[in-house]
């Protein structure tokens, strides 16, 4: 919509009378809209990332990187090596889904 249009809405509106204002009105607002909704279907919707994929890869590499760790945490620190590697583990894991 430009200033044009709403100069002819105006002179269109004087030409015609009372009597033809409300339909001049009516066209002038379905122009708007039709412009309105031409421009949101021009819009590049917003993209759409919630974190799904990067939470996804991390408990995978969390999981694939925390079996030899355990084995390993087993080995040299019994119950409380591996204690402490899961809540590693676990807080890293916690850490990246709060920073969402």
């Amino acid at each position: 919509m430009t200033r044009e249009d709403v100069d002819s809405l105006v002179e269109a509106r004087r030409e015609l009378g009372d009597e033809m204002e409300p339909a001049v009105i009516d066209a002038f607002l379905d122009r708007v809209e039709a412009a309105a909704e031409l421009r949101a279907a021009q819009r590049k919707p917003p993209s759409y990332d919630d974190g799904r994929g990067e939470r996804l890869a991390l408990s995978i590499v969390s999981l694939a990187t925390g079996i030899p760790i355990t084995a390993i945490a087993a080995e040299q620190g019994g119950i409380v090596g591996i204690l402490i590697v899961w809540l590693g583990i676990v807080g890293v894991n916690f850490s990246f889904s709060r920073q969402r």
